[in-house]
């Protein structure tokens, strides 16, 4: 085997690991290098450990021949050694945009198939670069520590074991078992603004400020990664014993900024705003009436949810 393909196995065994004898794991397949090299390491490493890896491939219908792609992965992880994979069909709602509304069904996808086939976990093919491409996008959205501490390798039900690793090497992968990897056309269209940040931006970066930048912006989102966690973990031992829907704001305006906007956030989409509407400057004017209070107004947010000041208290009401 070469490094590369020892490095992606090393990758994964540390997560099958944690499972028990008999369990059932899912991999989601576009068919890039990515997902096919982790679907081959997955499948190495879990017949020693007797767990089942099931192959997933979403034809997100938005290209002609889409379905003939999603036979061809299922070809090729069958050829690979899988008994079963799984092609699964979704109607893309177009909404906020092709790339999240793609993920949006993609996910939603991934969750049913999951809990068809009595899966535990289900493992993506994110890398380094994919890291520090969403690092990138999120500098350039003026997000929060949040999101610029990018992908966590654990995130509940959803593993990315390969973020320590390079695309370049599961490529190289691919290459050394002859893997036949597709790129998908939407990865050179530059209407999209990851691919913008991937052909264009950081190799600009790489041109100007010398090599490494992808790692350097992964190392940064695994620091920011340990302070955001530190800061969730601060605001919910604050909240322990509140009631989100009224809230004192002498207790609010005592506490660290960090702590406070997490509270409001999560007391806002207690009351029922729909996850992701709420932007920085929803935070911002839902935060004034606490700490620069002058006689505002009822802040109408997304969802329907109403936030008022009253007697010293913050009021949050939901859509009736």
């Amino acid at each position: 085997m070469t490094s590369a393909v020892v490095a992606l196995r090393n990758a994964v065994r540390p997560y099958l690991q944690l499972r028990e004898p008999g369990d059932i794991v899912l991999v989601a397949v576009s068919g890039g290098a990515d997902s096919l090299a982790l679907a081959y390491a997955l499948l190495k490493e879990a017949e020693a450990q007797a767990i089942t890896v099931i192959p997933v491939t979403i034809d997100h219908q938005l290209q002609v021949g889409s379905g003939e792609q999603a036979e061809r992965v299922h070809n090729q992880l069958v050829a690979m050694g899988y008994k079963k994979v799984i092609i699964k069909k979704v109607n893309v709602v177009q909404n906020a945009g092709i790339e999240a509304d793609a993920r949006t069904a993609r996910y939603l996808a991934l969750d049913e198939v999951l809990t068809e086939n009595g899966a535990q976990e289900i493992y993506l093919g994110h890398t380094r670069d994919d890291q520090a491409e969403t690092v990138l996008l999120g500098l350039a959205r003026g997000s929060g520590t949040r999101s610029l501490s990018g992908m966590a390798p654990v995130n509940g039900k959803y593993i990315r074991p390969l973020l320590s690793l390079t695309r370049e090497e599961t490529v190289a992968t691919c290459k050394e078992l002859d893997l036949d990897f597709w790129n998908d056309p939407h990865n050179q269209s530059l209407e999209f603004s990851r691919v913008r940040v991937r052909n264009e931006i950081l190799p600009m970066m790489e041109e100007k400020l010398g090599p490494g930048i992808s790692a350097a912006l992964a190392r940064s989102a695994a620091l920011l990664r340990d302070d955001a966690d530190a800061l969730d973990e601060m605001a919910q031992s604050a909240m322990a014993g509140l009631d989100l829907a009224d809230l004192d704001c002498k207790t609010l305006e005592a506490m660290p900024k960090a702590v406070r906007t997490r509270i409001l956030r999560s007391a806002i989409y207690a009351q029922g705003a729909p996850h992701g509407s709420i932007s920085a400057d929803h935070i911002a004017g839902v935060e004034a009436l606490v700490t620069s209070w002058h006689g505002q107004g009822v802040i109408s947010l997304p969802g329907g949810v109403k936030v008022s000041r009253m007697s010293g208290r913050l009021s949050l009401l939901a859509r009736e």
